[in-house]
């Protein structure tokens, strides 16, 4: 590496790693992400604590005077009384609401309506769940009516598992591997779009900064614009990787933790031969997170993690570079720099939908062509990777992104080495062209 382009790269490499926020981001983020889903599930676990007293109104006795919901914060009331009257409880707030009990026009019947009156909405919940435990009173109204048996019902019912069973005896799968190749696939997907995005600007933002404080003209005294523009894209690549590295060391602690939390050992789990765990061997969920832990453990790791670190180099690259050239092109008014941003932002945000896609879809033509186009593939092909695409299409996708970065970050560099000196004009795109040729 040319000597004044590492002394680029060092200054903005240190000048972001001992910044105290990427050291918090960086230690803390992995926590943050553990805490917020804990968070999510307990909220959503919780619901409303506001318990809500709701007189029922069942004049026909459809009911039969108990009702029941999964919410505990609904406590219900049989009240035979005039409905008028229990409109005076609900205005004195004693009540929070009247569930009127229509009669059946048809017993048998596959649509029923009920009224609730209250000035408040019942919450989405609320409403399901009032509707479930009315729908299983309604059941159970029409087997007696019908004279059905509840025993012979449930043995109609058969709960439908498919077990895979791999060909080659190399190849090892369970019921929950696509579950858990799409979990990583997801993870994989979000972060390389954001790590990506988030670097590429910071570049962007870098270059802008200096060129409008003046900054550049000293620096382009000592150094060619190319050597300047490497060193930046470089300097923050490493920001980038030095987080990635650190979450990497992270989460298998993370990993191990959890492991110790649920009680068991993920490396003591059974080897899969034929690929097939049978549903019954999976009955209570200590079992089911301990398979997935196992699934996680048995993943090819060693391919996995030094394809999505190319994929995320040369898309870093690839893009930073551009983000470099649109950086260089803008003027005293930063609002310039968001006109020439959207095209960048066009295939990284398609990229990501279909990353999207890719996640239930792996194999379909649309995920497998984009995950061997240059620009696309950076995001995709990660994604992919946990389902184990086959080696011919990786390699294409590899050689594809190599030489389309090279060729990004030689077009970046001829526009970033005019516009880092260009000033007191608004570079449009046709502009942009002429400086690709622009001699001298």
């Amino acid at each position: 590496m040319n000597n004044k382009i590492w002394l680029v790269t060092q200054r903005e490499y240190l000048s972001r790693v001992k910044n105290k926020t990427f050291i918090l981001t960086t230690l803390l983020a992995p926590l943050g992400l553990i805490l917020f889903m804990a968070a999510v599930v307990f909220v959503m676990s919780r619901g409303s604590d506001t318990v809500k007293t709701i007189n029922v109104y069942d004049p026909t006795h459809l009911l039969e005077g108990k009702l029941e919901t999964s919410r505990e914060n609904l406590k219900f009331v049989f009240d035979d009384s005039d409905l008028d009257k229990q409109k005076q409880l609900y205005e004195a707030q004693t009540i929070s609401g009247i569930l009127e009990v229509l009669p059946l026009k048809d017993s048998l019947s596959t649509k029923y309506s009920l009224n609730y009156h209250s000035d408040d909405q019942l919450a989405m919940d609320e409403s399901y769940a009032i509707e479930e435990s009315i729908e299983r009173k309604m059941r159970d109204f029409k087997l007696k009516k019908l004279n059905l048996d509840e025993e012979t019902l449930k043995n109609i019912d058969t709960d439908i598992t498919i077990e895979p069973f791999t060909i080659f005896e190399d190849k090892k799968i369970s019921s929950i591997t696509t579950m858990v190749s799409s979990g990583i696939g997801a993870i994989v997907g979000y972060a390389m779009f954001f790590i990506i995005l988030v670097y590429g600007s910071q570049v962007m933002r870098s270059v802008m900064e200096e060129k409008i404080n003046r900054i550049v003209e000293v620096l382009i005294s000592s150094l060619k614009p190319f050597e300047l523009m490497m060193g930046k894209v470089i300097g923050v690549g490493l920001v980038g990787l030095t987080q990635i590295g650190i979450w990497m060391v992270l989460m298998p602690l993370i990993f191990i933790a959890g492991t110790m939390m649920f009680g068991f050992d993920a490396t003591s789990m059974p080897e899969m031969h034929t690929g097939s765990i049978p549903a019954q061997d999976m009955i209570s969920s200590q079992d089911k997170i301990a398979q997935i832990f196992f699934e996680v453990k048995a993943m090819n790791w060693y391919k996995i993690i030094p394809l999505t670190l190319f994929y995320f180099l040369a898309g870093y690259f690839a893009y930073s570079a551009l983000f470099a050239a649109v950086g260089s092109a803008v003027g005293e008014d930063i609002n310039d720099a968001q006109s020439l941003t959207i095209p960048l932002m066009m295939p990284l945000m398609f990229a990501f939908y279909i990353g999207i896609s890719a996640i239930n879809a792996p194999d379909s033509s649309l995920v497998v062509w984009s995950s061997m186009i240059p620009l696309l593939s950076s995001i995709v092909m990660p994604v992919r990777l946990p389902f184990d695409p086959p080696w011919w299409q990786i390699m294409i996708s590899v050689v594809s992104l190599i030489i389309f970065s090279i060729a990004l970050v030689w077009l970046a560099g001829r526009i970033y080495r005019v516009g880092i000196l260009m000033y007191g004009k608004k570079a449009s795109f046709k502009e942009l062209g002429k400086w690709i040729f622009y001699k001298g």
